[in-house]
């Protein structure tokens, strides 16, 4: 058996033991081949400026990826891309779309910029189906306050999308990276369904704070609490921050971070179950809760098209 057919066994075998019916994974890129070989040129470089190799763990092509997620038992799953310049993020949408079409086991997932005409390409992407929108503040360079965003995030806030968000400051900062400026935009849209990418690496502590303050903030496991994230950005110690967990238990998400990650998949799930915190809360953070935000749970699949309401874990 060579090594890829033992992981997708391994992973079934992590799913069988835990009775799922499969795995939603909120956090996965597809895009553009040309924007995709870019990101892997930029992780390849990050070793020689870091110190810290990070090879691409599934460098393959679109299908292989598509069909190697199926494998694993990957019932629902995302297209996360976004702009580093303003004319980007609407043709990138519209990539997303036709990839979500042609892929129906995809979530659509959407982006967006500070830019004008954000709202109305923002608005478009909500009636034409995209169920998800990614914000990478890192990358992207913006203030989620910026004044020509504050439209989308009342529009997304009312049509309860969820956007997945690079906010946290790890494994590098930006300029508006970190809780303060996120708190800012909470406090003016309270019912924004905003998904923490990363658990917000490193300020763990300061977005699990958020979470408490506002009932629609949920957080996604994307590499945390791996062995290669834990060397230099680990979550804190102590039966404190577990009970924090435990507590948030039914709005943490599935996340991987798939193809882009430095080490098997099978390792974000076995590190989820290393957290001692109990086959339930590891049931709803693989499966359950992203089953109920996207109203999955009759069918059980994603699917390229749908009204991107769901059915959400409380949104204040």
């Amino acid at each position: 058996m060579d090594d890829q057919a033992a992981e997708i066994e391994a992973v079934r075998a992590f799913r069988d033991q835990l009775s799922l019916p499969g795995l939603i994974d909120v956090h996965t890129h597809f895009m553009p081949d040309r924007v995709l070989r870019k990101v892997w040129a930029y992780f390849d470089s990050v070793g020689p400026q870091t110190g810290v190799e990070w090879p691409i763990a599934y460098r393959h092509e679109e299908d292989q990826r598509v069909a190697l997620l199926r494998a694993f038992g990957v019932r629902a799953y995302t297209s996360m891309l976004y702009p580093h310049k303003p004319g980007m993020a609407d043709w990138l949408n519209g990539w997303a779309a036709g990839f979500a079409a042609r892929t129906p086991d995809c979530l659509r997932t959407a982006t967006l910029f500070p830019e004008e005409g954000v709202e109305t390409y923002v608005r478009e992407a909500v009636e034409s189906g995209a169920r998800i929108f990614k914000s990478h503040l890192q990358v992207g360079g913006y203030d989620p306050n910026d004044e020509l965003l504050d439209p989308a995030w009342g529009l997304l806030a009312d049509a309860g999308v969820p956007v997945v968000m690079h906010c946290g400051s790890g494994p590098q900062p930006g300029k508006f990276t970190g809780p303060e400026p996120v708190g800012r935009l909470l406090a003016r849209h309270p019912r924004l369904r905003l998904v923490v990418a990363h658990m917000g690496m490193p300020e763990y502590t300061d977005f699990l704070d958020l979470a408490d303050r506002y009932g629609g903030v949920l957080l996604d496991t994307t590499m945390a609490f791996t062995d290669f994230i834990e060397a230099f950005a680990p979550f804190p110690a102590g039966a404190d921050a577990k009970a924090r967990l435990a507590d948030l238990g039914d709005r943490i998400l599935l996340g991987s971070d798939f193809p882009n990650i430095p080490y098997p998949y099978l390792h974000q799930l076995e590190v989820i179950e290393r957290l001692g915190l109990g086959d339930d809360w590891t049931r709803a953070v693989c499966y359950g809760n992203g089953a109920r935000l996207f109203g999955l749970e009759d069918t059980g699949t994603g699917t390229g098209t749908g009204t991107g309401t769901g059915t959400g874990t409380g949104t204040d």
